[in-house]
């Protein structure tokens, strides 16, 4: 139980995932947020060990493009919902039948689209996410597709700056990145009255980066707000976050 487990599996047309394991117990699939990865999301400030320490095996895949996961460069590689289809085949792979869901950033457009998609989690975990962001993910796309096509020329100072710099630190394949932004669809605001499952919409204090929190968790038919401290990029390093999760999960 206090060691990560790690091994490969097939994700949609045979790319290969990593997947990380920590816990014995009920299954929750975390999904990571844009040029991150398990380690950075979910192991590193400890939020997996406090799921597996309430009695839940956190399975936390790097997904395509990101962590220790290939990085195709061929196009079609990255066909429209290409994160959706990883997801429904890691859950086909391990054999999750009762499992429960959550995602950060792009993780948690990621989960909403799953779920829309069949994928029938007992309950759901939306992090860093708001309303607007859903719907409006061709605007955030192209704000990351223009930091890669000017990563060399971005200086501080640059809107651009803090995404260039997490590029570098998480050494991020371009071209495989670029590649997956563009395989990223939009979820409108009606299409979130067919996500049933009691939802927990968690967000930094500080957090706009993807609209408001609380109105998409009014939106949801059975869905709630917790706010805890941070940012979009420093609400991951707070305890309260894998708390609330936690929460959520045991009640």
């Amino acid at each position: 139980m206090n060691e990560v487990r790690s091994e490969f599996l097939e994700g949609w047309g045979g790319t290969r995932l990593a997947v990380h394991r920590l816990g014995e117990g009920r299954p929750v699939l975390l999904l990571h947020g844009l040029f991150s990865s398990a380690e950075v999301n979910w192991i590193k400030f400890g939020h997996a060990r406090r799921l597996a320490e309430a009695g839940f095996e956190a399975i936390m895949p790097d997904l395509r493009a990101h962590g220790q996961s290939d990085a195709p460069h061929e196009p079609d590689a990255y066909p429209e919902d290409v994160l959706v289809r990883d997801a429904a085949a890691l859950v086909e792979a391990i054999g999750l039948s009762d499992f429960d869901l959550a995602g950060f950033s792009l993780g948690a457009r990621t989960a909403v689209r799953a779920v829309l998609a069949g994928l029938a989690p007992r309950r759901l975990i939306l992090a860093g996410m708001g309303l607007e962001g859903l719907a409006g993910w061709a605007r955030r796309s192209a704000f990351f597709v223009d930091a890669i096509d000017r990563f060399d020329e971005i200086k501080r100072g640059d809107p651009a700056y803090f995404a260039q710099a997490f590029m570098k630190t998480q050494k991020v394949d371009r071209v495989a990145a670029r590649l997956l932004l563009q395989s990223v669809d939009d979820t409108a605001s009606e299409a979130l009255a067919r996500i049933t499952m009691p939802t927990l919409v968690v967000c930094g204090a500080d957090d706009q980066d993807n609209g408001s929190a609380p109105a998409l968790a009014e939106a949801l038919p059975d869905g709630r707000y917790v706010e805890v401290p941070g940012t979009h990029m420093s609400s991951v390093t707070q305890r309260e976050l894998g708390e609330a999760m936690v929460a959520f999960l045991t009640t």
